[in-house]
């Protein structure tokens, strides 16, 4: 065979391997996308409520619930998995209510977090939106619970609002938590709803989802969210309801002679009711009369 018709041999082999890439690539691309990047929680009864089996990288997943229903525990829990990865994330404090000791005890490595609190409620979208749409963080997490003070309601997002955080969710390709109250939802692409369950614990609902799997929920123990409280006996979160007198320490108890109802010491008041000692002794002392 001549060097001619080898390097023919040659080059139909290469073209036949290049139709065939071209071909694999175009069947890829046609194909649904069936796999998602996602950031797991850590918590396998609620990655498993998910339809991408976490919460789902480059959108804006809500996570709504009255105060003290683990909606921020679940957020934080979502952050410390992230630092677990060795990744960056953001926390927009609105109501400048997160407290880092508290984040530290559920995995949240503080070196890993930037907390932003801006002065005027409506610096809080524009915040998340330069955050998420840098890249730089893995999830962004915007808490829009309530205002800087205890009176204010929480803030609500207008559709205007809700477009830019999705549209710099999906630029940047990282999670943007949002934190809502039930009077006032955001328009993320995935809710989930979060309620306390006093003893039971807490439960998991996903409301909306564009993914599929509305309506899926679990309820799961306290102790699932706050591993440092130690009741994975089946212990209940507080224990007051029968014996709170009984059960009150000896020690921290008042005891008859020193009870104080406003009169002083065993109810007279010095210097009305109870004679003063006298002075004379006192000022003798400290001005003794002249020697004659």
């Amino acid at each position: 065979m001549s060097a001619a018709e080898r390097q023919a041999e040659v080059g139909q082999g290469t073209g036949s391997v290049v139709e065939q890439l071209r071909e694999r690539i175009r069947q890829l691309q046609a194909a649904p996308r069936r796999y998602l990047a996602v950031l797991r929680t850590g918590l396998e009864a609620v990655d498993a409520l998910l339809p991408t089996g976490g919460l789902p990288l480059g959108q804006s997943v809500e996570l709504c619930g009255e105060a003290a229903s683990g909606r921020t525990s679940l957020a934080l829990h979502a952050v410390a998995a992230a630092h677990r990865e060795a990744r960056l994330c953001a926390w927009v404090d609105g109501p400048r209510e997160l407290y880092p000791p508290s984040a530290a005890a559920l995995g949240v490595d503080l070196e890993r977090l930037l907390i932003v609190r801006p002065k005027a409620p409506e610096q809080r979208i524009w915040a998340a939106v330069q955050l998420a749409r840098s890249g730089a963080f893995a999830c962004v997490v915007l808490d829009l619970t309530r205002g800087v003070s205890s009176s204010e309601r929480a803030c609500r997002v207008s559709p205007v609002e809700a477009r830019k955080l999705a549209d710099a969710a999906a630029k940047g390709g990282g999670l943007l938590l949002l934190l809502t109250s039930p009077e006032a939802p955001a328009d993320g692409v995935l809710r989930l709803r979060t309620e306390a369950r006093d003893a039971e614990g807490w439960s998991v609902e996903v409301v909306r989802s564009r993914q599929g799997g509305a309506g899926a929920r679990a309820v799961l123990p306290w102790h699932s969210l706050y591993p440092s409280l130690g009741l994975e006996g089946g212990g209940r979160l507080l224990d007051v309801a029968e014996g709170l007198e009984d059960a009150t320490p000896d020690f921290l108890r008042d005891t008859s002679g020193a009870l104080r109802n406003g009169l002083g010491i065993l109810g007279q008041r010095p210097g009305r009711d109870a004679p003063m000692p006298p002075m004379r002794h006192g000022l003798d002392a400290a001005f003794p009369p002249p020697a004659h």
